[in-house]
C-alpha cells in the first residue's frame, strides 16, 4: 500500500438529536457530529410511529382539502360509444337458419 493516501480515522461520538443516544464511534471527519434520527428512534427499527406536527400543520391542510373535495364535483368519466357495427348471427343460429331454408 502506498503511504500517506488513507485517511487517519479519529475517536469520534455521534449524537442523535431525536432522542439524545450518543454513539462511540471512529470517523474520518474527525470531530464529533448530531444526527436527526439513530436506529434507536427511527420508526423503522422501533416498530412505533412517531407523530410529529407543527402547529397543527396537518389538520390545516386535511381541512383545505376536505372542504376542496364537497365544493368540486368530478365529473363521470364517458364511455366510449358502441360501434356501429351490425352483430353477426351466431354460428349456431346460421346452422339453424340454413337447415330450415332447405
Amino acid at each position: 500500500m502506498r503511504a500517506g493516501i488513507h485517511p487517519k480515522y479519529k475517536p469520534v461520538t455521534i449524537t442523535c438529536v431525536g432522542c439524545g443516544t450518543k454513539i462511540e464511534t471512529r470517523s474520518a471527519k474527525g470531530k464529533d457530529f448530531s444526527i436527526d434520527v439513530c436506529s434507536h428512534c427511527h420508526p423503522f427499527y422501533t416498530g412505533r410511529q412517531k407523530f410529529v406536527d407543527s402547529a397543527g400543520r396537518v389538520e390545516r391542510f386535511q381541512k383545505k382539502w376536505a372542504a376542496k373535495k364537497t365544493n368540486v364535483s368530478i365529473p363521470a368519466v364517458a364511455t366510449p360509444a358502441e360501434p356501429a357495427v351490425p352483430a353477426e348471427p351466431a354460428p349456431e343460429a346460421a346452422v339453424a337458419a340454413a337447415a330450415e331454408a332447405k
